[in-house]
């Protein structure tokens, strides 16, 4: 084998037409990998109509388990002849670009500086299958057995796949491996396979597993107690309510009865399905909705009533790209102030912002402990990035000896012991008032509720001292939710610079760091967990002179909250924002760091080498 072949290292786009049966294929070329024990990440870029428009599908490859996004592709499959001119321009200079040729290439398309792998797919499938439907689908198989025999994978590892997509309709296996083998033996007659850029097992992979965020979310939610599901289909989240389901279908159902154990409500909009969670979670059931951008900005006003009436809520937001409808298919995190202080009036909301399926899992059991341990709505942030894209993560674990954080819900004894009760009196200094579910006791508690300024035993006023009282001790709650949020990881090194990302941006900070360094410049790091801002991250700031936020919005929306929470300098908080729908890069963020050291002259360590 040849000592100038790369091995594990590259990015490789697949441009196809949506709705042509690529996703399949696409797929199983991302598992084939992940299972030769590779560290692999995917990007579904798809288009928000049913069928006929451009769809990509993105893998990186890295041994060192960088996973951002990376500029520049270095294999293009160029299936689709619509989009083949931004596809070959996209090719990083030296890189392959496999097509079918069956059709020549035009001569405006041709790069001097690239490799053309031409495979007369149509044609070669012309005489092996009849059927146009059939052979059109066994084109994207051809060229994944052709890309086996190019990158070395191991073929058995792709046919076992074939057999267990198919499994119980065994007559489309062995046409589907006869496509494989025909790409693969093209490869090897005529293209001098395999290439310079090849594939290795490896155990780069661990016991890490290969999930969605939001099939983790669902998962989550099953594990943490929810019974309630209410939600309007909107990309990307309706994945989070489908995966709740099938989850529960399979964990939540008595084996004696056959009863179903759970309620999942597909509401007539966002405002229903809101309101039938704050209805599910004042009735004492653990309860949660999921929706993108728009559907928080409908959900905002029962979002301030659960806020003053104090009833636990969940909210998942899978963030994609706004304004108004924006770019449904594309990822951002733009809705970081939207969520923060949604609805009217003085409102506050604690936020968490997942960064990998692992945190969706645990977030999501989570979120419904603080949900009632604060009677307020519980907002995650993730987005389209995690949410809808398969991710390496880590195993989840559950421990069975944990218990539900209820959180201050009285029953009828402790409302017989009781010499006072007050819905909203704070008795310990937390901000908390106790609560109890209706029906706990005859003629004791608290029955209805309502959005109105009312005093400490919930009767209506609007007597300016009892309002104050009330907004008071609403604060109060808020320095009690700071204690309960998870905590910001930090890597401080005593650098000048510091770096605050959160979310699906810490996916490209490890190989930013490194390319930095390589530079001299040393960065120290703060992955921000949740919202309200823990002491920890008020201290990171002030120990450094400047500090970069990484977030993808126009408008730096974190560091706004960072700015408006803590009164810090806005000089001192240097804006990072990409916003263009794509899943922001390392290369982008080395560039925006490297350029304002640059421009400000900061000193850079640099290593000398004898």
């Amino acid at each position: 084998m040849s000592s100038n072949v790369t091995y594990n290292d590259f990015v490789i786009r697949f441009a196809n037409v949506n709705g042509s049966g690529s996703a399949s294929a696409n797929g199983m070329f991302a598992k084939a990998l992940f299972r030769m024990g590779i560290p692999v990440a995917t990007r579904n870029i798809f288009p928000s109509n049913i069928q006929g428009l451009p769809t990509w599908f993105e893998v990186r490859v890295s041994e060192q388990n960088y996973l951002g996004r990376r500029e520049g592709v270095d294999i293009m499959v160029a299936m689709n002849a619509e989009t083949m001119v931004e596809d070959i321009a996209s090719l990083k200079p030296g890189g392959y670009l496999l097509y079918d040729n069956s059709k020549p290439l035009a001569k405006t398309l041709q790069r001097d500086d690239i490799v053309e792998i031409g495979i007369p797919i149509s044609t070669m499938l012309l005489p092996v299958f009849t059927d146009p439907k059939q052979r059109s689908l066994f084109k994207n198989i051809t060229y994944l057995g052709a890309l086996a025999g190019l990158l070395n994978i191991e073929f058995d590892v792709i046919t076992g796949m074939v057999a267990t997509q198919y499994k119980g309709k065994d007559a489309l296996i062995q046409p589907n491996i006869h496509a494989l083998e025909i790409g693969r033996q093209y490869a090897y007659e005529y293209l001098n396979a395999p290439l310079p850029l090849q594939v290795r097992r490896s155990d780069g992979v661990g016991d890490r597993i290969m999930v969605d965020g939001n099939m983790a979310a669902g998962l989550g939610s099953i594990y943490g107690g929810a019974t309630v599901c209410a939600w309007y289909p909107i990309t990307p989240s309706t994945s989070v309510a489908e995966a709740f389901e099938q989850h529960a279908n399979r964990l939540r159902i008595d084996h004696d009865s056959g009863q179903k154990k759970f309620a999942i409500i597909q509401a007539e909009d966002e405002l229903a399905a809101i309101g039938i969670v704050i209805g599910a979670a004042w009735n004492g059931a653990r309860a949660f909705t999921a929706t993108s951008g728009p559907g928080v900005s409908l959900m905002s006003e029962f979002l301030g009533l659960a806020y003053f009436a104090e009833l636990p809520a969940v909210l998942w937001d899978i963030q994609r790209a706004g304004p108004s409808t924006g770019m449904p298919t594309r990822t951002q995190q733009s809705d970081v102030l939207a969520a923060a202080y949604a609805s009217h009036g003085d409102t506050k909301h604690p936020l968490l912002f997942p960064a990998s399926p692992k945190e969706c899992f645990d977030f999501a059991a989570l979120a419904l402990d603080l949900a009632d341990r604060l009677q307020t709505p519980i907002i995650v942030l993730s987005d389209l990035e995690l949410g809808m894209n398969d991710n390496l993560s880590e195993p989840f674990e559950w421990d069975n000896d944990r218990r539900y954080d209820r959180g201050k819900v009285l029953d009828a004894d402790a409302l017989d012991a009781r010499e006072v009760f007050g819905r909203y009196l704070d008795v310990d200094g937390d901000g908390i008032g106790f609560r109890t579910l209706p029906g706990t006791h005859p003629d004791k508690g608290a029955f209805f509720t309502r959005g109105t300024s009312r005093d400490e035993f919930a009767a209506y006023t609007e007597s300016p001292e009892a309002y104050e009282r009330n907004m008071e001790r609403l604060l109060k709650k808020w320095q009690t939710a700071a204690t309960l949020i998870p905590e910001a990881e930090i890597t401080d090194n005593g650098c000048e610079a510091g770096a605050i990302y959160f979310g699906t941006t810490s996916l490209p900070m490890p190989e930013c760091m490194d390319l930095l360094a390589h530079d001299g410049i040393h960065v120290d790091t703060c992955r921000v967990r949740g919202f309200p801002f823990g002491p920890e991250v008020v201290d990171f700031i002030n120990s450094h002179k400047v500090v970069f936020i990484v977030e993808q919005n126009r408008d730096g929306q974190l560091r706004k909250l960072l700015i408006n929470e803590h009164d810090f300098a806005p000089d001192k908080l240097v804006p990072v924002t990409y916003y263009a729908g794509l899943s922001i890069s390392a290369d982008f963020i080395q560039n925006a760091v490297t350029e304002y050291f640059a421009e400000h002259k900061l000193a850079r360590i640099t290593e000398v080498k004898s």
